[in-house]
């Protein structure tokens, strides 16, 4: 064997990797707080990759039925993904028994969906607000547990709004005798709170703010300004 047919066994006998990853962070925050008969659900409008800024509007609430609001951070596609194979499930169930699905009903069926795409689950965190006989706030793990809370925060700012949720809504290690009602005007200065403090120091949260308010007669919106840096 010459060096040249030695050469060319030793470049070709070498390993070489190869990967696939398929997901990208978006980023964008998202919270949702529950009171006795209404649940506020609020996000912000930037999708980002890295230090880009893709767009300043898309926007990661969506209405899913006159109950129930469902929100989500961090693959854009995926969870639009998801967003779509809800919607057409809860338009199949509508021609079916001709009614809307419940907040329950929808929980569960958001639940079974990430747990079909366990082996390869949507990269996305979830949150679904609503009214049922109270306000409830539902948060998912990305292969389907899930459960029932007063307040959650998720997306890349979660770490710093989920402190002041716990603070303000459900008064954690705070020396009070008395916990006060919550009221929705509260529950709105709390979220708008929260974002307006998280993108000080966040760079993938900002632009817009939308918030749903979700009560028994239905889902109303409210759009705010937050910092475009």
């Amino acid at each position: 064997m010459n060096f040249t047919d030695f050469y060319n066994e030793t470049l070709t006998s070498v390993p070489t990797e190869r990967s696939f990853y398929p997901y990208e962070a978006n980023g964008g925050t998202a919270l949702a707080i529950a009171g006795e008969d209404f649940c506020v659900v609020a996000s912000d409008t930037r999708q980002s990759n890295g230090y880009l800024i893709n767009a300043r509007y898309a926007p990661k609430a969506f209405k899913m039925s006159e109950k129930a609001v469902l929100a989500n951070s961090g693959f854009a596609a995926d969870g639009n993904a998801l967003v779509r194979r809800l919607t057409q499930r809860m338009q199949w169930y509508k021609h079916s028994h001709e009614k809307e699905m419940s907040i329950t009903a929808l929980a569960q069926l958001l639940s079974n969906t990430l747990y079909f795409k366990r082996f390869f689950p949507f990269y996305t965190q979830v949150l679904l607000g609503g009214v049922n006989e109270n306000g409830i706030v539902y948060s998912f793990d990305p292969i389907g547990s899930y459960g029932s809370e007063n307040c959650r925060a998720v997306g890349t700012a979660a770490s710093l709004i989920q402190p002041f949720l716990d603070n303000q809504v459900e008064f954690k290690n705070v020396q009070i005798v008395e916990k006060p009602r919550l009221t929705l005007d509260r529950a709105l200065c709390i979220a708008k709170d929260a974002f307006t403090s998280a993108t000080e120091r966040d760079i993938y949260t900002g632009d817009h703010l939308e918030i749903f308010i979700i009560k028994q007669d239905g889902v109303t919106t409210e759009s705010y300004p937050l910092k475009r840096d």
